[in-house]
This record gives C-alpha cells, structure tokens and sequence, in this order.
C-alpha cells in the first residue's frame, strides 16, 4: 500500500517510463505466480480498456479467469490513471509516458499489443488483431473524423513536456487528432512488441512484463561505448521496425477491414455517412507512411530544450537545391544517448547565441549516433551554417569530431537514407539536390577529413 503512495506521488511530479516499469516490478514481486499474459490482462481491466473491439479480439477482462484483481485500490488508481488516454480541453494528452529514447509514447495501444502477442504464444496461433488494436482503429477512425481538412493535419500531433528531467504535462502543439503521435508510437511498439511475444517457439517462455519492456526501452543501446555494436534493435529503430512488420500486409485492406469492423461493433454512425472512403483511407495512409516511416524520427526544440529564437527568423523559400554536410567539432566525442545528445544540443546553442552573437544554433538539423535527428532550425527557417549559402540549402551536422574516425553507420545511414527521402518528399529538397561538404564552400576542415571522403561516395555528391 505504502509503495503505491509513493508511486503515485512520484507519478505525478515524474510521467517517465522507468516509473511505469519499476510500478510493474512491484507487482511481480508481490505476486511472483503471476503469469506477464495475466499482468498484462489485469493492468487492461484497472485502466478500463474494455471497449467492443478489444472484447472482441481479446475477451474481455473481466471474464477471463486470470485477470487478477491488483493488489489494492492505490495501485488499481495509478494504473487508472498512467494507462487511461485522453486529451483535455486545454490541450493535455495523459496517458502518456517519457521514454529514455526522447519519444512520448502511449500506454494504452503499447499494452494491447502486448496482449496479443502473450495470448498468441499461449494459445498458438497467430496474433489476431494485433494491427486492429494498435494501430488499426485509430488511424482509420481518425482519417474518416478530419476528412475535410488537409490530409497532413489528420493525423498527429506532436507536444511538449513541461520539463524533460521530471516531466508531469504533456500539452499537444496543436488540436488532437484520433491519432496523436504518441498513440502512433504505442501503437508501433505494440505492434513491434506483440509480433516478437507471438513469435516465441514453444521452448521460449515470455519474459516477465517489465523485463519486456525494460529490454525495449531502457538497456544501455551500445556495448563497450563502441558505435557500431548494437545489442538489438530499440525503441529508436520503432519506425524501421514497425514498417518491416507490417510492410507486408495490405495496409489499404487492413483499415478498411478495421473501419468495417467499428462499424459493425460500435455503430459509429458518422461512419456510414461518409464517401469516397477508398480515396479517404489512402491519402491518410500516404501521410502516414511518409510521416511515420519514410522520415525518421525528429527530436523537436522542446523536447532537448532548446531556447528561444532570438530576433525574426527568415523564411526559405522551398524546395532547396543543396545540402551542405558538417561536423560539430566540439563536441568532438559522438553522444550515444538521448541525454547526452540533448545536452550537446544546448551547449552548441549557447556557444552560437552566447559566444558567436547569433539568433538560435546555426545548423537546420543535427544528428546523434544514439538514432535520432535533432531538429536545430528546421524545415522552413534560414539557418546559419554555410557562410554565404544559407539560403539555398540545409545544414545538416553531426555531433562529434571527424577528421579521423567516421561517424556512427546509423547516424550517416540517417543522412543518406532517411534524411534524402523525407526532405524530397516532403518538398524541402529538389529531387535532383546537390550534397556538398562544408569545405567544399567555404575555407575550413569541416566536415573532418575522413568524413568528408566518405561523403565524397554518396548520391548526389558532387565536386
């Protein structure tokens, strides 16, 4: 009882992840028989997530024989309350948690895809459902709701904590949509998540919940500090990851089937009153791919808490036809976490704000080699990186000293891959963009010799 106090108190000054899984922790400690299928079913029954359509697929909670009833009224309200979505009139969205990655994720569509997976193991059989509950309905639904807005603004958005170290607000940059981000990203890791749980051979057993998610989103991401050595894939990967399983799947055909399936279950009656559905589903669906696959994740201003833009910020005008490579220099060692990039990020603010006179950081983007990108000035604001050229092309930087080692492959793989698509589709770049290094412009060493010979071999380089 005494434990539940205290961590609902710490929820309250703390929504991160690790107090979720130390909650859970509790739990298994308390209950040591207690199977991760029937944890699981027994945190869906506290937050009441009995809606139709996860009755349908996975019976309800109140009726399966394992579903426990958690240990006291303290912890059945704090998992009411760290697990329950919704988004208030001001523009706060709860149920939502910090992980050590930087991403805002929701607990809800996360814990359902886990479900699935631990019931598929168990039952031996695939995990049915398991896009329906994650993903499925919230994009499908939230198509149909913003049908005649813009397709870019049906779905989203991001927001802000309002302090990263103890984050206790989450407040949405703009109007909910049925899918905010962090539901996308539950939804992923769900996805993620269950797909692996239902995957197990029948000698595996399942690991204990907290170790799932602990093993997910908190292990150290690097061994011996070694960039290029990965222990397994995490939440960093969740779009490259989520996209490979359920690429494979029609994912028209699976929103349709989804929507049919609300429908019949929920009679959502605005439904049926919609037309051109076919041609409503699959612009939602190519905002999601370009927004939630094609680009990669982006680490906004507030969330590595940047400070204000000094002055009037000047507009590009898009698409740009270059792209000018650099390296930070100093810092000159790479940043192989959230935190420590985050704190990179800062510091290179204030040394061009403080020391160098100038309105922000000079850079439109910069990239840590923990798997993010960090947003500096953006897609649409005139940076301050390549003297003489910032207004016909991105800056994009990497954090740490290159005249000798090359980065991270993830973080040049990010430049090359992820980066190219999103800025052309996303009409930032032409397609036919040139990629310069910065010594290529301007008289200096960046972006570091051995660096720049590597970027003297990709696509769209040239002399």
């Amino acid at each position: 009882y005494f434990w539940f106090l205290y961590l609902s108190n710490a929820w309250v000054h703390s929504c991160k992840m690790d107090s979720f899984i130390q909650a859970v922790k509790q739990i298994e400690d308390s209950e040591p028989n207690l199977s991760p299928l029937a944890l699981v079913r027994s945190l869906r029954r506290s937050a009441g997530l009995d809606d139709e359509m996860t009755i349908y697929f996975l019976g309800a909670s109140y009726n399966l024989s394992d579903a426990v009833v958690l240990i006291n009224a303290s912890s059945i309200s704090f998992f009411h309350k760290a697990i329950h979505h919704m988004v208030t009139d001001a523009g706060e969205e709860r149920g939502v948690v910090l992980t050590p990655d930087g991403t805002t994720v929701a607990l809800a569509p996360l814990l359902l895809g886990i479900e699935s997976g631990l019931k598929a193991r168990a039952e031996g059989t695939p995990a049915v459902g398991l896009f329906p509950l994650t993903l499925g309905r919230i994009l499908g639904l939230s198509f149909f709701r913003l049908q005649n807005v813009q397709p870019c603004h049906r779905l989203g958005p991001n927001g802000c904590w309002d302090n990263m170290e103890h984050p206790k607000v989450f407040r949405l940059a703009r109007a909910a949509t049925l899918a905010t981000d962090a539901l996308i990203n539950g939804g992923m890791d769900g996805v993620i998540l269950g797909s692996r749980l239902s995957n197990l051979s029948a000698s595996e057993q399942p690991p204990a919940l907290s170790e799932i998610l602990k093993g997910y989103y908190v292990f150290s991401q690097h061994e011996g500090r070694s960039l290029n050595v990965l222990r397994h894939p995490v939440s960093p990967k969740r779009r490259e990851l989520s996209r490979a399983s359920l690429q494979p799947l029609e994912l028209h055909k699976e929103v349709m089937e989804t929507l049919a399936l609300v429908w019949k279950l929920e009679k959502i009656k605005w439904i049926a009153e919609v037309t051109g559905i076919g041609r409503v589903v699959k612009e939602g669906l190519n905002v999601f791919v370009h927004k939630y696959w094609d680009c990669p994740q982006v680490i906004s201003r507030c969330q590595w808490g940047a400070q204000p833009f000094r002055g009037t910020p000047i507009p590009l005008s898009l698409p740009l036809p270059f792209l000018y490579i650099h390296h930070t220099e100093n810092p000159s060692e790479p940043c192989l976490t959230f935190e420590k990039c985050a704190s990179d990020m800062r510091a290179i603010q204030r040394y061009h704000q403080d020391e160098r006179g100038w309105s922000d950081i000079g850079y439109s983007f910069v990239i840590g080699s923990e798997g993010h990108i960090f947003e500096g000035r953006g897609w649409e604001i005139q940076g301050r990186h390549t003297k003489g050229h910032n207004s016909i092309g991105y800056g994009v930087s990497v954090i740490g000293n290159y005249n000798s080692t090359l980065p991270s492959v993830e973080a040049m793989d990010l430049i090359r891959h992820r980066f190219y698509q999103c800025a052309v589709d996303g009409g930032g770049l032409m397609a036919n963009f040139t990629l310069h290094g910065h010594r290529q412009v301007v008289a200096t060493d960046c972006p570091g010799d051995a660096f720049f010979e590597e970027i003297k071999t990709w696509e769209h380089f040239r002399d």
